[in-house]
């Protein structure tokens, strides 16, 4: 599980650290639809929604679903530049530029990513090429909902006119709230930025990806970057580039772009080193299924309170020395539990931090 970027060939200098304010619109405008996800945010969410102007915030639902559920790769529209080899722009207006360079083909299969119609990390025919597609495209857009319905209608009979709908929706976002928070943001990214571009030159790129995120690993043999997800994908840099782009407004997403014909992105969170990492999916499970057990359960109501020797478990929950040593086996296993002698004893304790954080560490899990 996760996805599988093969940089096979991949030459250094190809290999870019850069900040994008298109794409970090895209962000705001996600924690202004799903500010749960950013319980950090809400002092910012709140302030920006107190002075949006009502006609906006309107415009704002008719397509939320390009940033609400899913990331649009609309807001990286670099990595679909012919060559796959093309920077952000240095200014949103820029980005904007080379958002009107993609094929129509390119920006309706991005924006009907929602939909799950066309394929995205294998070839095929899109909904403009396909009439199958394009009823199937039509069909779950239905399911979604009238307002999805009604977007890619107008998508599909006339993508210019959506392309430049979303342009103007965008600028109008910039005018109304983005400026001003870029202006603040964007020198944070930018030093994130040439942190990451230090490391990448002076140790290499696994210590810049070790940097970007712990779910973010490279297996060096196998020419492979993995990244640590719920969700299944594979994509490879080919002949062209790999982008690494901070965001400061997405934590704990960790996104990557590996749609099919695209540069491979990773848009990653970024943070202080001083931050705890994230567990990983496996680990999370194994948490999940260590506690689901009902004598588990009854062992942790012990543990949390003091520390219990193998033996004095065994007498408070009448079972033998072994059925108690395979349960504290998988709590150990799960990193729930923590050991310590005391003489010839050995005492197991539950470690209530790691277990206070395991609604959060869930959370950005299946966020990231």
């Amino acid at each position: 599980m996760g996805v599988h970027i093969d940089i096979t060939g991949l030459r250094p200098e190809r290999i870019a650290v850069v900040i994008s304010p298109l794409a970090e619109l895209g962000m705001a405008l996600h924690a202004l639809s799903e500010p749960a996800h950013h319980p950090g945010l809400q002092a910012w969410v709140t302030g920006v929604t107190a002075r949006l102007d009502p006609h906006l915030a309107d415009r704002m639902c008719e397509a939320d679903f390009l940033w609400r559920t899913t990331f649009s790769d609309l807001f990286l529209p670099c990595a679909g530049i012919s060559g796959r080899r093309t920077l952000p722009g240095d200014s949103l207006a820029g980005e904007l530029d080379l958002l009107d360079k993609l094929s129509d083909e390119q920006f309706v299969d991005a924006a009907l990513e929602f939909t799950c119609a066309p394929p995205y990390d294998a070839p095929g025919r899109g909904p403009l090429g396909d009439e199958g597609v394009r009823r199937r495209s039509l069909e779950l857009a239905a399911a979604r909902g009238p307002r999805q319905l009604l977007f890619t209608e107008r998508l599909l009979a006339d993508p210019p006119r959506t392309r430049a709908w979303l342009r103007q929706f965008l600028q109008d976002c910039d005018q109304a709230f983005f400026a001003e928070a870029w202006s603040r943001l964007r020198h944070q990214l930018a030093a994130d930025a040439r942190l990451k571009t230090d490391l990448l030159r002076r140790k290499g790129l696994g210590e810049a990806l070790t940097s970007v995120s712990s779910a973010v690993t490279l297996d060096e043999a196998a020419g492979r970057i993995t990244v640590d997800k719920l969700g299944d994908g594979r994509t490879a840099t080919g002949d062209g580039g790999l982008l690494l782009i901070p965001t400061s407004l997405g934590r704990p997403h960790l996104q990557v772009l590996h749609r099919h014909g695209w540069q491979p992105v990773l848009h990653y969170p970024a943070g202080s080193p001083d931050m705890a990492a994230p567990p990983t999916v496996e680990q999370l499970a194994l948490r999940m299924t260590a506690l689901s057990h009902p004598v588990r359960m009854r062992m942790c109501r012990h543990l949390a309170r003091s520390a219990y020797t193998t033996g004095e478990l065994v007498q408070m929950h009448g079972m033998t020395a072994p059925e108690i040593s395979r349960h504290l086996g998988v709590l150990k296993k799960a990193g729930l539990i923590t050991t310590r002698r005391r003489g010839r004893y050995v005492l197991h304790q539950l470690d209530v931090t790691v277990v206070a954080r395991l609604g959060s560490d869930f959370l950005e899990g299946i966020l990231r």
